[in-house]
């Protein structure tokens, strides 16, 4: 993990390079943010930089044999542990009973979250923690000589999971670390660290992603146009996370344009036999994705009949995409006070019948044969 794969944080990155640079690297620090500004990959950059044999100014080399181990995680000198369950395999379980997992969640997901990293240990049900017997185990790994780099690092996620056990052991390490070793607490809640860890670590607050480079992660990584990546880029607030669920929703609300655009058309032109091709499609559906799409039509209504009462200028009454806004400048003279409440009541009862597991393909072949009748009604 190299610093030019951090989305932003440059203040923080330029920090962490000096105190290599001036060979002034604090023993323990408790990084700490709000989630999805990047702090676990931040701290494995850093990581990887004090241990590159060839860094440069500005970032790890990402060429030398440390480089290669770090990018696969399997430095020797690289320790971590993070927050497992008990299981029947595993009674007293520490974190190297699932490195496989871990190696997997950081290297093949952007959201690094509880939940995710819960699902892929199987156990999104269970209780995690770091318990009392991983202490021994960071004792004795920190107890032995580097094998390789001038320091032993050890990431420390989740820190306010430890249970008080585990803490009173970490703290005794990190009062007396052994030489050279380096200690990376990882922590989206530091006020529920014990006190005494706390204080002996050097806080650093990695602040929210600022919009510009929020923007062009979006740009390069998830190929956005520019006018969307800076819109979804300061609705996220400085949240990557929350940059990519927006995304996500983005894509659904794309696929429910086109949807809506394409059975306005087919019913306006009562075209029976694509219509039932559209059914098939929407029925492929699950039930929360059939609903989404119901409450998406229902927008629209709304939109296309205020933008008929204002005789087809968009005010500040509409919320309408671009996209939106051009199909409906053409489409919203067939919304009109005769036939709006009729469509809206059709739509809402698929709604319930959706909700109640009723056979989807007959309920949206019925919506749509009337959604026929009902847009041919004239407007007063």
């Amino acid at each position: 993990m190299q610093f030019n794969k951090i989305i932003g944080q440059k203040k923080i990155i330029d920090s962490f390079i000096q105190t290599v640079q001036t060979n002034r690297i604090s023993h323990a620090q408790l990084l700490n943010g709000s989630e999805g500004v990047g702090k676990l990959k931040l701290a494995i950059a850093y990581a990887q930089y004090i241990s590159c044999t060839h860094r440069t100014e500005i970032d790890s080399c990402g060429n030398c044999p440390s480089c290669k181990k770090y990018e696969k995680l399997i430095h020797p000198d690289l320790h971590f542990v993070y927050p497992v369950v008990r299981t029947k395999k595993f009674d007293k379980p520490v974190s190297d009973n699932y490195i496989a997992e871990w190696r997997n969640f950081i290297l093949n997901n952007d959201k690094l979250q509880l939940d995710i990293w819960l699902e892929l240990m199987g156990n999104e049900n269970s209780q995690a923690g770091i318990f009392a017997q991983e202490s021994n185990e960071i004792i004795r790994k920190l107890s032995l000589k580097t094998f390789e780099s001038e320091y032993k690092i050890m990431i420390i996620w989740l820190p306010e999971k430890m249970n008080p056990s585990s803490a009173n052991k970490l703290l005794k390490m990190i009062e007396e670390p052994p030489l050279k070793t380096l200690f990376l607490l990882v922590s989206d809640f530091p006020d529920q660290i014990i006190n005494t860890i706390r204080s002996r670590a050097q806080f650093i607050k990695i602040p929210k992603i600022d919009n510009e480079s929020m923007a062009n992660a979006l740009i390069e990584r998830h190929q956005l146009e520019e006018s969307q990546a800076k819109r979804i880029a300061k609705l996220s607030s400085g949240n990557y996370y929350k940059a990519l669920e927006t995304i996500k929703a983005s894509e659904i609300e794309q696929y429910n344009f086109r949807m809506y655009t394409d059975i306005m058309r087919l019913c306006y032109a009562a075209k029976i036999i694509e219509i039932n091709k559209w059914v098939d499609e929407i029925c492929n559906l699950g039930r929360e994705r059939q609903k989404t799409f119901i409450i998406y039509a229902l927008r629209l209504f709304r939109e296309n009949f205020i933008l008929n009462s204002m005789k087809g200028k968009n005010t500040d009454l509409n919320s309408l995409t671009i996209e939106e806004q051009d199909f409906s400048s053409k489409f919203f003279t067939f919304i009109h006070e005769n036939n709006i409440t009729d469509i809206s009541n059709e739509f809402n009862l698929a709604f319930k019948h959706i909700e109640r597991n009723g056979t989807d393909k007959i309920i949206f072949l019925d919506l749509s044969l009337k959604l026929v009748k009902l847009l041919r009604i004239k407007a007063a």
